[in-house]
């Protein structure tokens, strides 16, 4: 049989998420909801002891909030568990760190990003032997190096082919989880402004300039569609966590230099699971080639000329934006607002591989998919699942001791707990993911209608996204920008 016929009736197999739990610490409650039946029961409790009924109705409006708080939703959550959300959000307000705009009579200290918010802590390392620029994080303790990497269309390929792909990313992501001193991986895929550059060059090294009718409508073509598409960029990020790491790193010489001696180890790894995986690899990202990324996320329009324009905006010092202005569930930067999307639910139904198809070939949107991969310890993992299943069969016998029906959704994740129990005894790894999709456009009716147009490519894919609210600089700092910062 030959290969044509063995991926001709190959049929894909599909494959299903572990659903989200959405257990509370007791009783299905969580914290600020136990807080808040606390203080109610409390404030009741007192009242009766001092001066009877009398008190607990002058005290009512005490605990009848909290109870209300503790009980009724509102986007999604209860209005309790919003109280974290808007006191961070009061306080930045308040300390005015809402805006942010560059000083440019006071110039960042050399080393470091100029970024707004927490990350404008982080600090460049240039490795001098291979070149690659390694961001450090001083307050989550990671080092972080950024890779390029190129596939074909996923689409296209047979089904054999796509299993055989899919299998070799699943043999890099397993790497990553035994490797044990990897804090985080992070996927981006992101659609930039085309300035048609590489039709240029394809039609002066392939075309046939011979002044004839074809050439010459074939030129204006590529003149007409060039500045008008858009280009798409993947890149890879990995985090070294230098607690994990302590011990290597101290027998590595210690230091920047030790903690980049072990990332160069992660990195070689790496990039050997990829090619193992039949992904082309490019180069790891120097200082002017971040500083490209980072500042064409702040400031899309600034793509074109970077792309025309090799020599000009390669300096780490100067690729952050000019200023920031952040709201409740959007982001001004330089020439774009911003809006960032998390998927709060992966398709709970089995789905095949390339669901995000819908997503990742939405055409006319500016947008970066991150799918961040957070490794968990096999011992942590192993101890997470046991807490889990205990906690499903004692609620499971609760529930026949009583009378009450079986509920579905509880059978479906003491399912899921077994198969990952499973999984976990056979060898593989345990891993977080977080999807964020940060989405550019130049203005706010522009932006709506891209946000529509994604949440509905979305939908189509079977996620489920929500609007982060309160946190979108943050949120855009780990969605549009590939230094694995957390969320």
């Amino acid at each position: 049989m030959t290969r044509q016929e063995q991926g001709s009736s190959f049929q894909p197999v599909p494959v299903q998420f572990s659903r989200l739990t959405r257990r509370g610490i007791l009783l299905g409650l969580s914290l600020p909801q136990l807080i808040g039946v606390a203080i109610a029961l409390l404030t009741i409790v007192v009242a009766l002891y001092i001066s009877g009924a009398d008190a607990v109705m002058w005290t009512a409006p005490i605990w009848v909030s909290a109870t209300v708080a503790s009980a009724v939703p509102v986007g999604g959550r209860k209005v309790v568990e919003w109280t974290p959300t808007i006191a961070l959000w009061c306080r930045r307000v308040l300390s005015g760190q809402l805006t942010y705009r560059k000083r440019i009579e006071r110039p960042r200290p050399a080393g470091t990003l100029a970024l707004p918010g927490d990350a404008a802590c982080l600090r460049e390392w240039v490795d001098a032997e291979s070149g690659a620029v390694m961001i450090h994080d001083p307050h989550v303790q990671t080092l972080t190096a950024v890779l390029t990497v190129s596939h074909p269309a996923f689409a296209l390929l047979d089904p054999a082919e796509q299993h055989r792909r899919v299998t070799g990313w699943g043999r890099v992501l397993a790497g990553a989880c035994r490797s044990g001193r990897i804090a985080r991986l992070q996927v981006s895929e992101r659609t930039l402004l085309d300035s048609g550059t590489g039709l240029d060059e394809w039609w002066d090294r392939h075309g046939v300039d011979d002044a004839g009718w074809a050439a010459s409508t074939y030129r204006e073509l590529i003149e007409r569609a060039g500045p008008a598409g858009e280009r798409h960029s993947t890149t890879i990020t990995i985090a070294l966590d230098l607690q994990a790491a302590t011990r290597p790193i101290r027998a590595a010489g210690g230091g920047m230099r030790g903690s980049a001696s072990i990332l160069r180890q992660e990195m070689a790894a790496l990039t050997a699971a990829l090619r193992a995986a039949d992904l082309a690899v490019g180069e790891w990202l120097g200082p002017g080639q971040l500083a490209a990324v980072l500042r064409s996320a702040y400031d899309p329009a600034s793509s074109l000329s970077l792309d025309r324009h090799p020599s000009i905006g390669r300096s780490l010092a100067d690729a952050g934006p000019v200023a920031v202005v952040e709201s409740w569930d959007r982001l001004r930067s330089d020439t774009a607002h911003h809006v960032v999307l998390w998927i709060s639910e992966w398709p709970r139904s089995q789905v095949y591989p390339g669901f995000l198809s819908p997503i990742v070939l939405s055409n006319g949107v500016l947008r970066s998919l991150s799918i961040h991969y957070i490794p968990v310890r096999s011992d942590r993992a192993a101890r997470d699942i046991r807490r889990k299943k205990t906690e499903l069969l004692s609620d499971a016998h609760q529930r026949q001791r009583i009378g009450q029906t079986e509920d579905a959704a509880a059978t479906a994740e003491f399912e899921d707990v077994l198969q990952q129990e499973a999984d976990l005894t056979a060898g593989h790894g345990v891993l977080r993911t977080i999807g964020l999709i940060s989405i550019s456009a130049p203005s706010q009716g522009e932006l709506d209608a891209a946000v529509a147009t994604v949440e509905q490519a979305a939908i189509q894919a079977s996620c489920e996204t929500r609007r982060l609210v309160g946190q979108q600089a943050q949120a855009f700092a780990a969605a549009a920008l590939p230094l694995c910062r957390p969320t």
